[in-house]
């Protein structure tokens, strides 16, 4: 039930999350469970040793974003990402719209607060000297 060698109809959730490329280590895939940020069918887990299967729903907080996984397969290591997106079905609904950017990629919420109108902000130093003159500082 824990993911041995001989049961194969199972696997560790640290380790599938691995393979299924939600995390860059499998030591970070284990504190992402241990901390307590992951449901296994709507059922709390904070243990990383948890046996998964397919058709398992995965429900945890990747970033800022809520993710709803299903374990389709549960894959033998750690390969490509083609190979591990065929590991399970994203059930999240499709962002909204305005938060796409044109190539189709989600916006980073840091990437659209930089963008700002042109002359909005600190002025230049050209025009603060313009400012200057106009306020009549001495030069």
């Amino acid at each position: 039930m824990t993911g041995t060698a001989t049961d194969t109809s199972s696997l560790r959730l640290d380790k599938w999350l691995w393979f299924a490329r939600f995390v860059k280590s499998r030591s970070l895939a284990s504190k992402l469970v241990e901390d307590g940020r992951m449901r296994v069918n709507n059922v709390p887990t904070a243990k990383a040793h948890y046996a998964i299967r397919p058709g398992d729903v995965l429900t945890f907080a990747l970033g800022p974003h809520i993710r709803v996984i299903k374990v389709v397969a549960l894959g033998q290591r750690r390969g490509p990402a083609v190979e591990a997106q065929q590991l399970y079905l994203d059930l999240d609904p499709p962002m909204p719209r305005k938060a796409m950017s044109p190539d189709g990629l989600p916006d980073d919420d840091l990437a659209a607060g930089a963008q700002r109108d042109a002359g909005s902000g600190r002025p230049t130093k050209r025009e603060r000297r313009a400012i200057e003159r106009l306020q009549g500082g001495d030069d």
